[in-house]
């Protein structure tokens, strides 16, 4: 696996759907779930996308046209 997106929610849920809709699966990492059911509140970049090593190069190119 690959990570292709660094985030905020909003924008990797766009960025999700683009691949998607390009054939591409894809796995999220929301880090701000995932501190917030520890207390803990993250800042910033907090959610990942990644996608299987041989689609990284073409989600990569479908996510610099977004």
């Amino acid at each position: 696996m690959v990570k292709v997106f660094t985030g905020s929610e909003v924008m990797a849920l766009s960025a999700k759907n683009k691949l998607e809709e390009s054939g591409i699966a894809v796995i999220t990492k929301n880090n701000i779930q995932s501190g917030a059911m520890v207390g803990l509140s993250p800042i910033g970049q907090a959610v990942e996308l990644y996608v299987n090593d041989n689609d990284a190069q073409r989600a990569k190119d479908i996510l610099a046209e977004i």
